[in-house]
């Protein structure tokens, strides 16, 4: 499967066999916007639920195309039938504490794993 990086981040996938595999942004971004409502407040700091909104900057799904497609969780999440997205998981970070890469992509459960 061909993977395509629609966020603007470089994402290096360090695989099983100790090769880290750079996948480089494709020059477009897929963006979730977010609609947030007021729930309530505590402690006079408001609380409140977002929900997420458009999904722009993504091809439409087709099932027959062999490709995938690097997403923030946040828009993979947005479009819970779409199997064909995949976020950074099992984060590796450096020293500091900043993330360098992933060993893990996540990805939508199909029907059959629901």
């Amino acid at each position: 499967m061909k993977l395509i990086n629609l966020t603007p981040h470089v994402i290096n996938l360090h695989r099983a066999d100790g090769g880290v595999m750079s996948v480089h942004p494709s020059g477009e971004v897929a963006r979730v916007s977010q609609e947030r409502t007021q729930i309530g407040w505590v402690r006079n700091v408001p609380i409140v639920t977002t929900k997420p909104g458009r999904v722009t900057g993504l091809p439409a799904f087709e099932a027959d195309e062999d490709a995938g497609y690097i997403v923030s969780a946040m828009v993979r999440l947005a479009l819970p039938n779409r199997i064909d997205l995949f976020s950074p998981a099992d984060l590796v970070r450096d020293e500091a504490g900043n993330v360098i890469g992933c060993r893990a992509l996540e990805g939508n459960p199909t029907e059959d794993e629901k």
